[in-house]
């Protein structure tokens, strides 16, 4: 007899692994790695904070991200979801490597014009 209340379990495939990064971003996107490297200095913080919403502009270019936290970075990004930002993040040590961002964290952007 049909229960609406009943709990079902689906247990995963053997030999399953669960996807990289945050909920709807699922793997690394492959082949989007930006060429080279972001241009080599820091634009100046703006003296306001623009918050996330206009990020989508942005997508596939180098964007400078100021963090609420004071730190920035350059940022490729390649998926921009309502909480979360994905994309690449670069290192002068270990060059673009995919990474997240939790849009309530950042301060600011802006998009590289360079």
């Amino acid at each position: 007899m049909y229960n609406p209340y009943e709990e079902i379990i689906i247990l995963p495939e053997p030999g399953f692994e669960p996807s990289f990064g945050p909920p709807n971003f699922g793997p690394p996107p492959a082949g989007q790695m930006p060429f080279g490297p972001p241009p080599s200095f820091a634009p100046p913080l703006p003296p306001w904070g623009l918050g996330t919403s206009g990020i989508q502009s942005c997508l596939f270019r180098n964007t400078y991200i100021w963090m609420n936290n004071g730190t920035g970075f350059w940022f490729f990004p390649t998926a921009v979801g309502r909480e979360f930002i994905a994309g690449f993040r670069w290192s002068s040590r270990n060059g673009w490597r995919f990474r997240t961002i939790a849009r309530r964290n950042i301060r600011s952007y802006e998009c590289s014009r360079w």
